[in-house]
């Protein structure tokens, strides 16, 4: 009857389909509640099963919730995996995904290495020092499945500005290069006196990557450790894209992916003002020279400045969140 009545509402009504079958119409509204509730009683047992579950394992997945459920009970409380999913979902009762790191520097190549040359360099014009990094960002498959793409940055020490970038699905040269040749857009015709920095990957030690910035005349500077802080700007600005510009977006597709990071460059480039740089967004300071509007305390800048017999600018201004820094290398984590 539920089905004659679902395809052919329009040409009989339900007074007819009843008589046809020799039923009433309260018999069919009665059966239709039955189902209803019948229905909503499933649902509420799979709620308790959830719940008593998870009473004694909090941290236990959804998919193996639906196994143990479907094992036990499949056949006297016929529930599918994709409810079972939704009733999850509906509940809050999902547990976070736990996404592991991937590595993205291997510095076990065996490939010629560069020193560091900017332990006591501090830049103040633009490409003066250019500082590069990769970093993962995370596309989910489906709830319970993801995968990763890769994103490599390459900023201006000075302006703080994204000079350039790229977003690829391995973590193959093909893609910091792509983000190098985008960055040497800016300079060319243009006399330069500029040092590349970056970690030790196999990446940028590769043939391509190095030439590339020698036949610009550009020098090459490596981190001569795993010490994040040897890179410390790049692992900012990895930080700020991730946990700033792109928090909480969950991507299904690396095209997903790279429109996103070309909206999140732009309003970073062009709009978001910068505490290193007296609270200006990046391209404002493509013209500018000397020393830069600080907001924050910098323990490396003022030690670097005492070696030199320099005084340190009145506008490097200590914040209290900086004190007793044991570095003097950790500004705020998102200026």
């Amino acid at each position: 009857m539920t089905d004659l009545h679902a395809k052919a509402a329009k040409k009989y009504n339900l007074a007819a389909i009843c008589g046809l079958f020799g039923k009433s119409k309260q018999a069919y509204y009665q059966y239709d509640e039955d189902v209803a509730m019948a229905k909503a009683a499933r649902e509420e047992f799979a709620l308790q099963y959830i719940r008593d579950i998870r009473s004694l394992d909090p941290g236990i997945g959804g998919v193996k919730l639906w196994y143990m459920y479907h094992d036990e009970f499949g056949c006297d409380y016929p529930i599918g995996r994709d409810r079972f999913c939704r009733i999850l979902d509906e509940h809050g009762l999902k547990v976070r995904l736990k996404i592991r790191k991937p590595r993205t520097t291997d510095s076990t190549h065996g490939l010629p290495t560069y020193p560091n040359l900017i332990k006591d360099f501090i830049p103040t014009a633009p490409n003066q020092l250019w500082v590069s990094d990769i970093t993962y960002i995370v596309i989910m498959d489906d709830d319970y499945h993801y995968h990763f793409c890769y994103l490599s940055l390459i900023l201006d020490a000075y302006t703080e500005e994204i000079v350039g970038w790229s977003v690829g699905p391995t973590l193959d040269t093909t893609y910091p290069l792509e983000a190098l040749r985008m960055a040497l857009e800016r300079i060319e015709g243009k006399e330069i006196n500029l040092i590349h920095h970056s970690d030790r990957g196999c990446q940028y030690v590769s043939r391509e990557y190095v030439n590339l910035l020698k036949n610009y005349g550009i020098r090459i500077s490596m981190t001569e450790s795993g010490d994040p802080r040897d890179n410390a700007q790049a692992e900012r600005i990895n930080n700020t894209m991730k946990n700033e510009l792109l928090k909480d977006k969950v991507f299904r597709s690396i095209q997903e992916v790279i429109a996103a990071v070309a909206v999140a460059v732009d309003f970073y480039n062009n709009r978001r003002p910068h505490m290193s740089i007296g609270m200006k967004a990046p391209a404002e300071m493509a013209e500018s020279i000397g020393d830069r509007d600080m907001r924050w305390h910098s323990y490396r800048l003022e030690a670097i400045k005492s070696r030199d017999n320099l005084d340190i600018p009145e506008n490097c201004l200590p914040l209290t969140a900086c004190q007793g820094s044991p570095s003097g290398l950790r500004p705020p984590v998102n200026p």
